[in-house]
């Protein structure tokens, strides 16, 4: 691929050091991005020119090409300032070039900023550079006072040579403040070992707070957890907490007045020293402590950030029971419990409130009522919601079942139900029905599909976050739709039963397509295939290329129409069916006819598929066609297993030290993992009791949704906190 712009070449090579990818896959990474290609299509149906390249790698180049566009434009900018200024030599405009950093960009620029007044800007307006000046040169004869002499204007506003020599040295000040080496100089020991100091506010010094912990807390900036940092600036922001960032002022101070040519011996070094330590104090250091929290802030964001995101993957990919009739209970104790029934493709068929929490005769009538919704739709399983009265109507519903056969019951999350109840898309979905209705419902269909139905719901109610309100909502918000994406296309998407949300989640589609898409389908009937996409007001060719592949339809025109093969390769499976002397039906799903495959047969002549329309089959694409031949419309997901609670343990108050339990993961942290074990509280196994051996980071050993089994270790019922053990030992 030809490089048109020179500048975007050396971009392109930086991008291939710094992320450790060839430089053809990176610039084969931008071009198909350039084109209008989603991230899922790349990455699936365009790997020989990425040179198999995965998500994760394509959107690093994506971001950092991003990053470095914008600081392309910001070096332009800055250099075009400073020259309007004819103040741009040969030696600064290298300096401009060279910069690799928004930070480091900005100190070079800093000095020719336009300011608003300061006692620096006074002190010129005076006339004072010249004395600065000599301030800073240092020279090693003459009196300041006698010098400074020739500044003062009685009259004016200069009255002495006192006034004359503060005024110079607020010029130095402020050169020390903006001189962009001695900026780096100071910022890398704040960032490298800078100290975080908290205390208490004195208006909460004696009361109890959920701060307590970092009461006197220290600890060094670089590599500080970042729940720790998040959670003490929430508590400074909250005015519980009171931070300062130490580090070794005398000796910055020192390096400072090094880098500065500070002459002991000259008789304007007691000058120099107190501009130097007065820039320092009151210009450089303020600034630089704001910047490098910002640099901290910015890091735990992302990590934190990263953390949110790989648990809302989890939930996403959470194994689904499959089509299969399901009722979902959201459960409840004053206003009842509200049944809803859906068949096995996620239609609402009805619904019953039920009041077995009310005592008196209303448990009776509950169980009657339950029972004649379950008869009448023989479902599979119950969903209940994990909310308030979750244990006791699982209770509830399982001694009501004891006689029923073949249904299993099983708490289901129903973070977000709410937020789905009262959106438009369930308005929309179920106009006539009442709120709790609708969140039963849902449960249900949560059991049934978590990735369909969560899809309608924003990722940051799904409750497994880490501190998502104190993080950068825009990179969240960014990252989340990444990941919702990503899951949707890894695992496909029935076209003709696919809601409108989750049809948009589909690469290409977007929410106005899929709007339209359930529009063709609503008034004309299912898709016989996937071409028939193309009838679809607003569905070109483009938003076909990127989509068809991760659509599926059953029983659909072409037997390859609900597999992840794309049809731009039909014809390629069709000659390897004809070869092997087998209808495409027969070679579907058959390891022995696939195993007759050689791949080699369908490569083109030097081996590399260069396309842009992808019309010749590479190895990798050829590899990906084979293994879905082998497992056509294979699901990702792990295979479904519910969980299992004791029986005789409800609450916290049933839990004692030293207990066996089963539970569930439901949320992962940086500092380890929170666990259902079924008593509406969830328990805390820290990252030093998550497993016998040394645990970097508790995604390596835990996910949301896993099956664990822990220990109690201590039961706090006061403050309601539950500690547990994945450890063997």
């Amino acid at each position: 691929m030809a490089i048109k712009d020179p500048a975007e070449g050396t971009t392109r090579a930086c991008l291939a050091r710094e992320l450790k990818i060839r430089e053809r896959s990176v610039a084969a990474v931008l071009e198909l991005l350039g084109e209008g290609n989603t991230v899922p299509f790349i990455a699936r149906y365009r790997k020989e020119l990425t040179g198999g390249l995965d998500e994760v790698q394509i959107r690093a180049i994506e971001e950092r090409h991003g990053y470095l566009t914008d600081l392309a434009a910001r070096r332009a900018a800055i250099t075009r300032a400073i020259e309007a200024q004819g103040k741009l030599d040969d030696t600064l405009r290298a300096r401009i070039e060279a910069a690799a950093t928004r930070s480091e960009l900005e100190d070079l620029y800093l000095p020719y900023r336009k300011k608003r007044q300061t006692r620096a800007t006074v002190a010129r307006g005076r006339g004072l550079l010249p004395l600065a000046e000599l301030i800073l040169r240092q020279p090693g004869f003459g009196l300041p006072t006698v010098e400074a002499r020739r500044f003062v204007a009685p009259a004016g506003e200069v009255p002495d040579e006192a006034a004359a020599l503060a005024g110079a040295r607020d010029i130095v000040a402020e050169i020390v403040s903006e001189e962009a080496i001695a900026r780096a100089q100071v910022r890398r020991l704040y960032a490298t070992s800078g100290t975080l100091a908290v205390r208490k506010t004195k208006e909460w010094r004696d009361a109890e707070t959920g701060y307590d912990s970092y009461e006197m807390f220290r600890g060094r900036l670089a590599g500080m957890p970042s729940h720790r940092f998040l959670a003490v600036r929430r508590g400074e922001r909250e005015g519980v907490l009171k931070t300062a960032v130490e580090v070794d002022d005398e000796r910055l101070v020192q390096g400072l007045l090094r880098h500065f040519g500070h002459r002991p011996r000259s008789p304007y070094a007691p000058e120099l020293e107190t501009a130097v330590r007065d820039g320092y104090k009151r210009l450089l250091a303020p600034r630089i402590v704001t910047e490098v929290l910002g640099e901290c802030k910015d890091r735990a964001d992302r990590a934190a950030i990263e953390v949110f995101a790989t648990n809302v993957r989890e939930i996403l990919l959470a194994p689904p029971l499959g089509e299969k009739p399901v009722i979902g209970i959201d459960p409840g104790l004053r206003t009842g419990c509200k049944c809803a029934a859906v068949d096995a493709t996620g239609r609402f068929v009805g619904h019953v409130t039920i009041y077995p929490h009310g005592g008196g005769g209303g448990a009776a009538k509950a169980r009657a009522d339950l029972l004649r919704l379950v008869r009448a739709q023989n479902p599979a399983a119950i969903a209940i919601g994990n909310g308030t009265a979750g244990r006791e109507t699982e209770s509830f519903v399982r001694e009501a079942l004891a006689h029923e056969d073949g249904i299993f019951v099983l708490m289901v999350s129903e973070d977000g139900a709410s937020v789905y109840s009262a959106s438009d898309v369930a308005r929309e979905e179920f106009p006539d029905l009442d709120l709790t209705v609708r969140g039963a419902i849902s449960i249900a269909r949560r059991l049934q599909d978590p990735l369909a139905e969560l899809v309608k719901v924003e990722p940051r109610a799904l409750g497994v976050g880490q501190y998502q309100h104190d993080v950068d909502q825009r990179l969240l918000a960014k990252k989340l739709d990444e990941v919702t994406e990503s899951a949707v296309n890894l695992v496909g998407v029935e076209l003709n039963t696919a809601s409108a949300p989750l049809l948009a989640r589909v690469a290409g589609i977007g929410p106005g397509v899929a709007a339209s898409i359930v529009a063709h389908r609503n008034q004309n009937g299912a898709f016989p295939g996937r071409r028939e996409l193309l009838a679809v007001a607003g569905l070109g060719p483009k938003t076909f290329e990127q989509a068809a592949g991760f659509l599926r339809v059953q029983n659909g025109a072409h037997p390859l129409d609900n597999t992840a093969v794309h049809p731009e390769r039909y014809e390629t499976v069709e000659r390897i069916a004809r070869d092997l002397d087998v209808s495409l039906p027969a070679l579907l799903g058959s390891p022995a006819l696939v195993e007759r495959i050689d791949i080699a047969r369908y490569l083109p002549p030097d081996g590399r598929a260069e396309s842009m329309d992808g019309p010749a089959a590479g190895e990798y694409t050829l590899r990906d066609i084979v293994a879905e031949l082998e497992k056509p419309g294979r699901d990702p997901r792990r295979s479904f297993e519910p969980p299992r609670f004791r029986d005789d343990v409800r609450s916290i108050d049933d839990l004692e030290e030293g207990m066996e339990l089963a539970g569930v993961v439901t949320n992962v942290t940086a500092f380890g993992a929170f666990v259902d074990i079924g008593v509406h509280r969830d328990g805390l196994v820290h990252i030093s009791e998550l497993a016998d051996h040394f645990v970097r980071d508790p995604s390596d050993v835990v996910r949301p949704g896993q099956s664990l089994s822990v220990r109690v270790l201590e039961v706090d019922r006061g403050r309601r906190r539950i500690s547990l053990s994945a450890r063997e030992g």
